[in-house]
């Protein structure tokens, strides 16, 4: 009972933390005069992906490698499939050229180089972590770039008043809430494990990976709602890049993860279903019909996990 509360009570800080860190970082960013799209490519994304790093990151430090690497491949599946899924099940969403024929395929990219780096020794070494580190500066610096060359010299004028204390608390009390809330929800977690008899990486998959995830959940279904179709579907391939890339490759350099071959079959399913979705996205459109194969896929995926 006590795991369950600690995984509600972490889920909840996760989410909450995670909004007020976006909200006080994107104002302080604003007040500088940052353009929105860089606010976009950096804050937004850092935020709706701070549960993931909180988790993963103590998972690794706590020495439930499990959980940390099933946590990144549970929710970029969940992601895919889930999210993106049910979004185009409220609303069909316009994939654009550039989303598919880029970033896209370089999400798979990201997802292939995982699994060759876990299937070589069953571990992800600190070196390893580096490298995922140093693909993940160049893509940010290949997506900041043009951003910035392109800004306008002009600081946007806001009837809002930004208070500057009113910022610096949302910050502080929103990276608190997330590094406690994943303290937390990786305990819960793998007490639950313990408690009904699941290994801590079906726990890390499913659990934990969609709890994590509740913020992309709620970004991408609102932008669906409101047809902003480049933010629904760029917020789940941003997302799942920032917790390969970013998350996974800080978790090992600060302590090396050993994985199961299951693992590797995960993160191969996650390449599989890309390519799969690619096709109706490559075509300019994921239609509802597709949502709800995408959606059917991962309620099978998720029997499997627990079947297996």
């Amino acid at each position: 009972m006590i795991s369950i509360l600690l995984l509600v009570v972490g889920f909840v800080l996760l989410v909450w933390g995670a909004d007020q860190f976006v909200a006080g970082a994107s104002a302080a960013a604003r007040k500088i005069g940052v353009p929105p799209l860089v606010i976009g490519l950096t804050i937004v994304a850092f935020g709706t992906s701070a549960p993931e790093l909180a988790v993963s990151v103590t998972a690794a430090l706590k020495g439930a490698n499990e959980i940390a690497v099933g946590n990144v491949l549970g929710s970029n599946i969940f992601n895919l499939l889930g999210v993106a899924g049910v979004s185009a099940i409220v609303c069909p969403l316009v994939a654009s050229r550039e989303l598919v024929r880029r970033d896209w395929l370089v999400s798979i990219a990201a997802a292939l180089l995982l699994a060759g780096l876990m299937f070589t020794d069953m571990t992800l070494s600190r070196t390893e972590g580096i490298i995922l580190l140093a693909c993940f500066a160049v893509l940010l610096t290949a997506q900041l770039r043009p951003a910035l060359r392109n800004r306008k010299n002009v600081v946007e004028e806001s009837d809002m008043v930004i208070h500057t204390g009113k910022v610096i608390a949302q910050i502080v009390l929103g990276l608190a809430a997330i590094v406690l809330g994943g303290d937390w929800s990786v305990d819960g977690a793998t007490g639950l494990a313990r408690m009904i008899g699941l290994s801590e990486t079906v726990i890390g998959l499913t659990i934990v990976a969609i709890g994590t995830s509740l913020p992309e959940l709620v970004t991408s279904l609102m932008a669906a709602r409101r047809g902003e179709n480049d933010i629904a579907l760029g917020n789940v391939i941003g997302s799942n890049l920032f917790n390969i890339l970013f998350i996974l490759g800080a978790s090992t350099v600060l302590n090396p993860i050993g994985v199961q071959f299951v693992s590797v079959l995960d993160a191969l399913f996650l390449v599989a279903v890309s390519l799969i979705f690619l096709i109706p996205a490559w075509r300019g459109k994921i239609s509802r019909n597709v949502g709800i194969v995408m959606a059917l896929t991962y309620v099978g995926y998720t029997a499997w996990l627990l079947m297996r």
